[in-house]
């Protein structure tokens, strides 16, 4: 199987290095010198689960000189999937799978919108993951985890097909889901509430959840998501809110969210697509959603700055 991954950060840059060290044909789509050290020295990966340092990966910045592949893993930033899914022409043939693995709910409508939804599989992922430096992806936590599923009728096989590439990727966890959108909230959960609270309060998970008021806050942030979920018809259950804490407590205390780093670090965030979805799509679906719009309110300004800048 030939795979191309647009946005070789933590987490494209993770995967996409496991299944090159498991001898599947992967083509990384990165950028300056990242993309340089990917050439001249191969992806270096420091990994709880594993060191490596993969070799056998092609990587270029430009699509065209790849040719058709049997699947598209993008893992860019969440406001950079329309320009993925633009560049991603030359990739495309008749039966190619395109999966997004962004923190949200939004990136598969933002695919299919481009390069038709008959292609597109819904995904998630988990792991703790982040870019150290080019050529070097730095794993620190969280067993890493993908869940894709067909949202069409139409990707149901290929989503299969992809799954048993996958089977040969060191540690790596793929499944595939008769109803994705599921897993895909049930991560949105977490990670929206996770993101938009640490960030308020600076604070890891381990300051949220041992702080009663943060981990209050934290649960209410949760169980805004759950009522949007089960109002647009995705049953996540009634222990949703539960389940996402346990799986909080279960993280390393000194953990913080991506979002969190790049807020803090005066970097683009995505703030627009955790606690401003949770907004946006209350108010389209009659969810009151009080604590995600205070989130939002109060983070606007850092995420306007950080955008502002040459």
């Amino acid at each position: 199987m030939r795979i191309a991954v647009m946005g070789t950060g933590g987490v494209g840059g993770y995967f996409g290095g496991r299944l090159a060290e498991a001898g599947v044909e992967v083509t990384l789509i990165a950028r300056g010198p990242h993309l340089r050290t990917l050439q001249q020295q191969g992806l270096r990966i420091e990994s709880v689960a594993g060191d490596a340092h993969v070799t056998n990966l092609r990587a270029t910045d430009d699509p065209a000189t790849v040719g058709v592949v049997d699947a598209v893993l993008v893992a860019t930033k969440t406001w950079q999937v329309a320009e993925a899914a633009r560049r991603m022409g030359p990739l495309l043939g008749p039966d190619t799978l395109v999966v997004g693995l962004q923190n949200g709910v939004e990136a598969a409508g933002q695919l299919g919108a481009v390069v038709g939804s008959d292609r597109v599989a819904g995904g998630t992922c988990r792991l703790i993951s982040m870019l150290a430096g080019p050529g070097h992806i730095r794993h620190v936590g969280n067993p890493p985890w993908i869940a894709i599923g067909d949202l069409t009728g139409t990707t149901h096989e290929r989503c299969l097909g992809l799954k048993h590439t996958f089977d040969a990727a060191r540690g790596v966890q793929f499944e595939v889901h008769e109803d994705v959108r599921i897993a895909m909230w049930q991560k949105f959960l977490f990670i929206a509430s996770a993101s938009g609270v640490g960030a308020a309060a600076d604070a890891t998970l381990g300051e949220l959840r041992r702080v009663p008021e943060t981990r209050k806050t934290l649960e209410r942030a949760m169980a805004e998501v759950a009522r949007l979920a089960e109002t647009m018809g995705v049953p996540l259950g009634v222990d949703a809110v539960d389940r996402a804490l346990k799986f909080t407590d279960s993280l390393p205390a000194e953990g913080t969210t991506s979002m969190q780093r790049d807020l803090l670090n005066g970097r683009p965030s995505e703030l627009e697509a955790q606690s401003g979805a949770v907004v946006r799509l209350g108010e389209q679906h009659g969810v009151d959603v009080p604590v995600h719009r205070l989130l939002h309110a109060v983070l606007q300004p850092r995420e306007l700055r950080a955008r502002s800048k040459p």
